[in-house]
């Protein structure tokens, strides 16, 4: 078995009480580095991993060695023998007292001399040392424990050394302070962490706690994993829609803001489609499941947020490594700051140790470390309250990179809702026969167009009425009907059978033409038109505007593919593609990019699969609950709005805005504190107040990400 790809069943855990991002780093890359666990990604937002049942015994005894207390649990044991909540606040209310009761005898020792109490040499050290301990003892004892173990360089060795070598220099008034402003930081960042955790994950919200079974005369509150394809349930007023289905009986207004972030309320009655996550705002609906909920829209919305942080964005990684790299470092600078000028005469090795303890109590990465996936993740959760689905936090950070973005034209830029407008047979056939033939030639295929034609001839037809049945993807239709062979689609198409079609060059203006030939011979064509979606043409602009490129790739002939073109004002088209074509013609595109630039496809995720995952970033629109769209594209636009591509990209720069404000804001302030404690203008108590301080304010800034408006 390789790390790379583990032969065991997967199953998702969660990490009861880790709140210390360094921390999160470590268990990670210890659990990779183990194969029996294999590669994989631990999520510190939502405090979740993936691993083997099996190796579970491994992973809590790895967890145990780096962050003692931290538990791994089922997701499905979830409250079950965890530590009662008023437990967890009995421990809180211990962890206040002792910095409280640390915080009197530092203020009672600094203030006595003041006040003109002379305090003994040993009066002094039992009160700053009892202060000391009350606050410093789990950080001192986990030091050693992680020291006994190899773990060195972590928050804790590093707070130790300098706060003990403070006592050893007789500076015991900056120990404890050190220590107690250091406890009180960390309570006051796990706070910080825990509150954008929740406002994170209050986009959980919408998962579904029960479901109404109808069975036989009752109606039974169930789990929504229970019901079964096929069943009957009921949502009333104010309920949410648990499972996928189709609307039996019953009429209401559904609120889908939920998933698609548009707030107008969606009016469904019976013969309707609705998704789990949408709200019942009005009337009852009785509800036939279509999908177990496994494969429900809102089980895989959920699940693509909660798993978009194993796609790491490159500025993620950096950092991760960056900061294996950062403590060691300012360890060697700061033992080199000790005892290297004192040696050449600069001055006494008392002064040069304080500025080197000072440097190593600002040494600490977790600013960083927390705050970047923190970022990432509020913006992928942030992308999910405005109906934008993320995978990534890699496809998050190509996004603020895009230069070129090309549209898929039916169904994306325009409404893929066809209307056959003009009947037009040739010589010796009647409108009646071209049409019905047309209708019988395409009653199996899915295309738009072929729903079209089916819909405007609107009598009855059986499935059996055409034999044969061959369509050749992009071109058309080969069927055998009433013992005739009939091909239906492009003129390309009739003209390589050999059959001679005449140019209707004033029809490609209006829309796209459907041919028809029987037995070999032209029988006329079909004139259908599609209309630009609302906002498309807008949304061109925005993106042109904004120096993005705008590309129109169409299967549909030369001037249909030119009005539309022309109308949108888009800046290229390419027509007459075939599904091959269009990806042809992306990696041309992508060729005559320069390396960092990436390039966007926009399509509706069923027929544009191959383009979708050639892309830089494939981006399926109006894909909501269509399997082919969520696996295949890297962006789910979950309302069949182009202008929803724009609230992407604004997203997408927003959280690296924030997330890079974050990094050189804590990086700043740490290197800054380096040179002044290296020049001796820096306290021990200015660099753990910059410490915390610096975490606090990431976290809180990074929590920001979510409350993106919009473009």
């Amino acid at each position: 078995m390789s790390k790379e790809e583990p032969c065991q069943e997967r199953i998702k855990y969660r990490l009861e009480g880790l709140c210390c991002a360094n921390c999160a780093m470590k268990i990670e890359k210890a659990f990779c580095a183990e194969d029996a666990i294999g590669q994989t990604t631990l999520n510190f937002a939502t405090q979740t991993v993936y691993l083997p049942p099996a190796a579970l015994e491994l992973a809590q005894r790895i967890v145990d060695r780096i962050e003692p207390g931290v538990i791994l649990k089922p997701l499905n044991q979830l409250g079950k023998n965890l530590q009662p909540e008023e437990d967890k606040s009995a421990d809180k209310r211990q962890q206040i007292m002792r910095m409280l009761f640390a915080g009197i005898l530092l203020g009672a020792g600094l203030l006595m001399p003041v006040l003109g109490i002379e305090l003994s040499l040993v009066l002094k050290y039992t009160i700053f040392l009892a202060a000391y301990f009350a606050v410093g003892y789990e950080v001192l004892f986990t030091a050693f424990r992680n020291l006994t173990r190899g773990a060195v360089f972590d928050e804790n060795f590093l707070m130790s050394i300098g706060t003990i070598g403070a006592i050893a220099i007789n500076q015991l008034p900056e120990a404890v302070g050190v220590m107690l402003f250091y406890t009180v930081g960390e309570y006051i960042q796990d706070l910080a962490v825990n509150r954008s955790r929740h406002s994170i994950q209050a986009l959980m919200n919408i998962r579904p706690d029960y479901a109404n079974l109808l069975h036989q005369l009752d109606v039974i509150k169930v789990a929504p994993e229970e019901v079964q394809v096929g069943q009957w349930i009921m949502v009333r007023p104010g309920e949410k829609v648990p499972l996928d289905g189709e609307v039996v009986k019953g009429s209401s207004f559904l609120d889908t803001s939920a998933l698609t972030g548009e707030s107008v309320p969606r009016r469904v009655e019976a013969g309707d489609a609705v998704l789990s996550g949408m709200v019942n705002t009005s009337g009852v609906l009785t509800i036939q499941v279509t999908r177990p909920y496994a494969e429900s829209s809102v089980q895989k919305i959920l699940d693509l947020v909660e798993n978009a942080s194993s796609r790491k964005a490159p500025t993620e990684k950096f950092i991760t490594a960056f900061s294996r790299y950062y403590t060691p470092a300012i360890v060697v600078i700061a033992l080199l700051i000790a005892i290297v000028p004192p040696l050449l005469g600069a001055g006494v090795f008392r002064e040069w140790i304080y500025r080197a303890l000072t440097i190593l109590v600002i040494s600490c990465p977790c600013a960083l470390v927390i705050s970047v996936p923190l970022g990432y993740f509020g913006g992928i959760g942030g992308a999910s309250r405005h109906g934008v689905l993320v995978k990534g936090a890699n496809f998050l950070e190509s996004l603020t990179k895009v230069k070129t973005v090309v549209f898929d034209k039916t169904g994306t830029l325009t409404q893929g809702v066809f209307e056959v407008v003009e009947i037009n047979p040739a010589e010796g056939y009647s409108p009646e026969f071209l049409l019905e033939t047309a209708a019988a030639a395409e009653i199996h295929s899915s295309h738009p167009i072929a729903k079209s034609i089916c819909t405007r001839y609107g009598l009855p037809l059986e499935a059996g009425t055409s034999d044969e049945y061959r369509e050749v993807s992009g071109k058309g239709i080969q069927a055998k009907i009433k013992g005739q062979e009939v091909l239906v689609g492009k003129q390309s198409f009739l003209q390589e059978a050999g059959i001679p079609v005449p140019d209707q060059d004033a029809a490609q203006q209006a829309g796209t033409l459907v041919y028809v030939a029987v037995s070999g011979c032209y029988a006329g064509y079909l004139l259908i038109t599609d209309r630009i979606k609302s906002g498309a043409k807008e949304t061109i602009k925005a993106l042109q505007d904004s120096g993005i490129k705008t590309v129109m790739l169409t299967g549909d002939h030369e001037k249909a593919a030119q009005s539309v073109a022309g109308d949108l004002g888009v800046s290229e088209f390419y027509a007459d593609l075939l599904p091959e074509d269009k990806v042809a013609c992306l990696e041309k595109l992508m060729e005559d990019k320069d390396r960092k630039e990436k390039v966007v496809f926009v399509g509706d995720g069923i027929n544009d699969a191959p383009v979708l995952t050639r892309a830089d970033v494939g981006m399926a629109m109006g894909g909501l609950g269509s399997d082919a769209a969520i696996e295949a594209a890297d962006v789910v636009l979950m309302e069949d709005q182009p202008a929803k591509l724009l609230t992407a990209i604004g997203i997408a720069k927003y959280t690296k805005k924030i997330i890079w404000q974050n990094i050189i804001f804590a990086l700043g302030i740490k290197l800054g504190f380096v040179v002044f404690g290296a020049l001796g203008m820096a306290t021990m108590w200015e660099a753990v107040f910059a410490d915390v301080g610096v975490a606090v304010l990431a976290v809180l800034n990074a929590a920001r990400v979510r409350q993106f408006s919009g473009v």
